[in-house]
């Protein structure tokens, strides 16, 4: 056994560079996404519902294409070719979506859009854990969040920077601004350009050889008990059941039509579980439901890390347009010029957040030198729990940029430390399958988010959209928290 080459900076460069092409089509979908579907006529608590189809195609996509680049071996390396599949499918949505005619086909292109994106992101994860050694991951992590960081600051930016080259920022009723559209056309380019530049410039170890290096078991305290056998049909039953009786509560109470996806996942879990039982255990389906139910210990931890800040993100994207429109800018109608202006200056304090990231992405690896894994994690999600309270604070707009200086260290560490964490327990042979399962942990509080802050908007924050921004920060604070029971590198090696 033998432990992976140390890699220079410019191959880590390389190698990571795509993401750059990645998280320009994330972030136009991110800051704009909303701004359209409110444009085209969705009124604001239909606007979560909507943005269902984000979290929903990376759970059903992510652990197939891990599961998939995990078997594939071809000239072009086994996660390269899911890297290119993806971009020419984001590039073609990018071109779509900013033209869409009406809400039902911006929602469609949206599922096609962010299952694109995943496609190409899912295999960069576990590309970063193939490649480099324990040592070496933190800094991969690290460089993937810079160039997340600077490619989401350009996209974001994009709008509030055609319209002070003069181009058109608002359109009649039903119609997107033509600076959303011109700065989706320049965000597919830039995606297949960073992501061609990936697969062009950079090598993949074969699965034998990665098999043959050290690292390929994980370190023994990262290990969960394993479950063997099949899914018991009381558990079976049990998840359903709990689904129909969720469902049958809210028609009951007469609750938010949007409740029924909580009902949903937890039916969808047993009826899952139930399929996996009937398959062959070689099966895909029963292969991925068998490295879910015997996932690491770490990696069990990590899941309620995960939960609590995607849900605060999801919380953050979908709100904070009308957040700043209404409480920065007076106005909550999409067509007056006031909303748009406000909707800008939310792109630009995304692009904010995202070059803060880019900053801390630099700052990260050094801290974790420092305390560690765990605490720099805590000490940046905290950061990033001000950050999200202090908006509703804050009275002039232009001061929200300090704010952001918070929620970008949050972001960075959110996009880098856990998988440092999570790469260590994971056998080589399933990294792919793995880094795809644990995204459940960011999908399902996004699926959350999604299904219940529309309700819990109307029924508890008072119709203020700031009130879910603050909520938000708050789920970071207890984030933050679960750190602190994940075991980390220092611990382990």
């Amino acid at each position: 056994m033998k432990s992976k080459p140390q890699l220079s900076f410019w191959q880590i460069w390389n190698m990571c560079f795509g993401f750059l092409g990645i998280q320009f089509g994330f972030a136009l979908q991110n800051a704009n996404a909303s701004r359209i579907f409110e444009t085209l006529g969705a009124p604001m608590d239909a606007v979560p519902g909507l943005w269902i189809a984000a979290p929903l195609t990376g759970l059903l996509v992510q652990p197939v294409v891990g599961y998939l680049s995990d078997r594939t071996w071809t000239r072009w390396g086994r996660r390269r070719p899911f890297f290119m599949i993806g971009a020419v499918l984001t590039t073609l949505a990018l071109l779509v979506m900013p033209n869409s005619p009406t809400l039902w086909i911006a929602a469609g292109t949206l599922w096609v859009l962010d299952a694109s994106i995943n496609i190409s992101m899912e295999p960069f994860r576990a590309f970063v854990g193939d490649q480099l050694s324990p040592r070496q991951r933190p800094t991969g992590f690290a460089m993937q969040s810079f160039f997340i960081g600077v490619g989401a600051v350009v996209a974001s930016f994009l709008p509030f920077i055609l319209a002070r080259c003069g181009v058109a920022n608002t359109a009649g009723p039903g119609e997107v601004p033509d600076t959303v559209r011109y700065a989706f056309y320049f965000g597919a380019a830039v995606l297949l350009l960073a992501i061609s530049w990936t697969v062009l410039r950079t090598r993949e170890y074969s699965p034998a050889e990665l098999a043959g290096f050290d690292d390929a078991q994980p370190a023994a305290v990262h290990g969960g008990a394993r479950v063997s056998g099949m899914p018991a049909w009381r558990q079976i039953v049990s998840w359903l059941g709990l689904g129909v009786l969720l469902a049958a509560l809210i028609v009951w109470r007469q609750g938010d039509r949007m409740l029924y996806v909580l009902a949903g996942l937890c039916a969808s879990y047993g009826l899952l579980l139930g399929v996996a039982r009937l398959l062959p255990g070689t099966h895909m389906l029963a292969t991925i439901v068998d490295d879910l139910r015997s996932m690491p210990g770490t990696m069990r931890r990590l899941a309620w890390v995960q939960f609590f800040s995607w849900f605060a993100l999801f919380a953050m994207w979908i709100y904070t347009t009308a957040a700043v429109a209404g409480s920065h800018f007076g106005s909550t109608d999409p067509q007056s010029a006031a909303y748009n202006e406000g909707a800008n200056w939310v792109g630009v304090l995304f692009g904010a957040y995202n070059g803060f990231a880019a900053l801390a992405a630099l700052v990260i690896p050094l801290l974790v030198r420092r305390i560690g894994l765990r605490w720099s994690h805590l000490l940046n999600l905290w950061l990033g729990g001000l950050g999200l309270i202090s908006l509703m604070f804050i009275d002039d707009p232009r001061w929200l940029l300090l704010s952001m200086v918070g929620v970008g260290f949050a972001w960075a560490s959110i996009l880098s430390l856990p998988y440092a964490l999570l790469s260590d327990s994971l056998p080589a042979s399933k990294m792919g399958v793995y880094m795809g399962i644990f995204n459940f942990f960011i999908v399902i509080p996004q699926l959350v988010a999604a299904s219940a802050l529309g309700f819990a908007l109307r029924s508890w924050l008072g119709g203020n959209p700031m009130h879910v921004l603050v909520l938000g920060g708050c789920s970071l604070f207890v984030a933050g928290l679960c750190v602190l029971r994940v075991p980390s590198q220092p611990e382990v090696v």
